[in-house]
């Protein structure tokens, strides 16, 4: 339903709409299709419900580093949010928070000034991406956080899977979503789980 009623406004307003889908895969389908001057996308799409919109939105800028993307949420998305916002030089594109867009003339404006060339991002996108910039521990959740409290207290990863009462497959994926969100990519002249408790140790001490 809102999917149409967003196609429905943005023919109202001089849009032609090529195409509505419902998936990241139609989406990237449909784009290769169509070749459209603008994507509009939610962040949350089937089948997950996370992030697929806005990964499919980085796929299409990655191919197409011209074509205007905006990115539609009820949240912000810090990992790929930066990574749209850094492509096609930071040009045409622009990432919305849902509740913020409540006029409806106003988001016809800002699709044109991205489509024109700009760069439209909400104030509360800009603020947590500053402040995750600042602090690179912000990016982990609440469960990566205590997992990298205990590495940083010297637990291997059984000691760790004991205390948090999960598995160490469990405990192992933590470890890899924390390398990966403090940029640690693998390398054989460092050890990561020493830079990521350097990182935790800093950020504990700021």
């Amino acid at each position: 339903m809102l999917r149409e009623g967003l196609a429905g406004l943005l023919g109202r307003f001089g849009f032609e709409v090529a195409a509505a889908v419902g998936d990241h895969d139609a989406l990237l389908a449909a784009a290769a299709e169509h070749r459209p001057d603008l994507v509009v996308t939610d962040i949350r799409m089937p089948p997950g419900f996370t992030d697929e919109g806005l990964r499919a939105a980085v796929a299409l800028r990655r191919d197409r580093p011209e074509l205007a993307v905006v990115a539609l949420s009820q949240y912000v998305e810090q990992s790929y949010a930066s990574e749209l916002l850094d492509s096609g030089d930071g040009r045409r594109v622009g990432y919305l928070l849902k509740d913020r867009v409540v006029d409806v003339a106003d988001f016809a404006a800002t699709l044109r000034q991205v489509v024109d060339g700009g760069t439209v991002v909400d104030p509360q996108v800009v603020r947590q991406l500053l402040r995750r910039r600042r602090d690179p521990l912000s990016r982990l959740s609440d469960r990566e956080r205590e997992v990298l409290a205990l590495i940083a207290e010297g637990h291997s990863n059984g000691a760790i899977a004991r205390r948090l009462f999960v598995s160490e497959a469990a405990v192992g994926k933590h470890i890899g979503n924390i390398l990966a969100k403090l940029d640690l990519p693998p390398d054989d002249d460092v050890n990561r789980r020493v830079l990521a408790v350097l990182a935790y140790l800093r950020g504990a001490g700021s």
